[in-house]
């Protein structure tokens, strides 16, 4: 009696270490790990009744169409989780976000469309991830932002069309990447790929077979061949109108400014516009062929051409006036800083002020003539408004607005 009371309470000690669903295969490896064998079981499920100290779980090769947030809470200390070869075409947020001891993922070979990146946020000791063969068609560009210890992942046979810029940066281990068999389309949305494979260490699996879908002239091309001529980043140059010397206005003043742009493809223009009391946005033209202002910030009038144009600029119009010019390979823009003051002697208080003052005629940008881009970024500009009498036809007094000396203050050209 006494030697099977011992078998019992043996028994009762080592169950819950030993516990195992009966469709799989349990057992201790040498090196103490406890491996879960559940592949090619026909399971439409992950098992329950599996034991809490399972590090190797095995469900490869199974019929499992969907992964509940609670999927794995019997087993927090996995460490190597093998799914691939299933059905999954849903994964609901929070089914991995617990398992912070994983060290290996694998996905691979499933329907999986929609993933909860989030996720991944806690399984920062992530070294192997596997999500080829599925159906990607875009990822988040923070998706791996903190796998520090990811050496190796899988995201060949897809439907990833672009990759974010940045994608692939913050993985310092990063060892091993497979990207082919995608439909890539190799806009310059893309080209950041090229430079990063050109300067990576990383080793990128089948690298020729990494090809252009579109568009046409590039199809079948290898997107590390994309041609540079056909993406270049933005430059962009800020002048003033150039048709206002020695122009007198009476009523108000119209501040004009000018942005022009180049690079392929060509960059479009939106503008920033901070004042002291409010902040705005203008990513489009806002002035119709017609003349007709077609959104609300009609103070400010945007041309298809790259002008702006305040009319009857007054002093709540100061503030930091931003160019931005953005296309698919990048963004540049540049600031200027307009006041609005008045002065009996405007243009020797400007060279005082700035000695750097010149006239440039605003018209373009002339090599030895730019700002130096890495400086402060936001150059001063005085619009003085200088009221005057005069006499009209009527003989009724009139204030005036002298703007010869908008050109002195003006006349910079800012280039980036």
């Amino acid at each position: 009696m006494r030697p099977l009371l011992c078998c019992l309470g043996l028994a009762v000690l080592l169950g819950p270490c030993l516990a195992c669903p009966s469709a799989c295969s349990c057992s201790t490896k040498k090196n103490g790990r406890l491996l879960a064998e559940c592949a090619y079981k026909d399971l439409q499920e992950v098992p329950e009744g599996l034991s809490s100290n399972v590090t190797i779980l095995t469900l490869s090769a199974n019929r499992i169409v969907w992964l509940g947030q609670g999927s794995f809470a019997e087993v927090p200390e996995v460490q190597s989780l093998w799914l691939g070869y299933n059905q999954i075409g849903v994964v609901e947020p929070g089914a991995f976000a617990l398992l912070v001891h994983l060290k290996n993922l694998d996905l691979s070979h499933n329907k999986i469309a929609d993933f909860p990146w989030q996720d991944l946020r806690n399984l920062s000791g992530l070294q192997i991830l596997k999500m080829n063969n599925n159906r990607l068609a875009g990822l988040p560009w923070d998706a791996f932002r903190f796998l520090k210890d990811l050496r190796s992942l899988w995201l060949n046979d897809n439907e990833l069309t672009t990759l974010a810029e940045g994608t692939f940066d913050n993985l310092p281990s990063l060892s091993q990447l497979q990207i082919f068999n995608n439909p890539f389309n190799c806009s310059c949305k893309v080209f950041w790929l090229k430079k990063w494979t050109e300067k990576t260490s990383v080793s990128i699996t089948k690298g020729g077979s990494t090809l252009c879908v579109a568009p046409s002239r590039l199809k079948g091309r290898a997107v590390t061949d994309i041609p540079d001529h056909h993406c270049i980043a933005p430059s962009v140059q800020l002048t003033y109108l150039s048709n206002l010397d020695n122009t007198v206005m009476y009523d108000g003043l119209t501040l004009t400014l000018h942005c022009s742009v180049a690079g392929s493809p060509p960059p479009e223009i939106r503008w920033k516009i901070q004042t002291s009391s409010r902040r705005v946005e203008i990513n489009r033209p806002n002035v119709a062929r017609d003349g007709n202002v077609k959104q609300s910030q009609e103070h400010f009038l945007v041309f298809k051409n790259g002008t702006m144009a305040i009319p009857n600029f007054r002093k709540e119009d100061e503030g930091i006036y931003t160019c931005l010019a953005v296309n698919d390979v990048g963004t540049r823009d540049v600031s200027v800083n307009v006041a609005l003051a008045g002065s009996e002697n405007p243009a020797e208080d400007l060279l005082q002020d700035d000695p750097q003052a010149n006239h440039l005629g605003g018209r373009s940008c002339y090599k030895g003539d730019e700002m130096d881009p890495s400086g402060a970024g936001e150059k001063l500009v005085i619009v003085y408004h200088m009221p005057r009498e005069s006499k009209s036809r009527s003989g009724r007094v009139v204030p005036q607005v002298h703007l010869g000396t908008l050109l002195l203050a003006l006349g910079i050209v800012l280039c980036y």
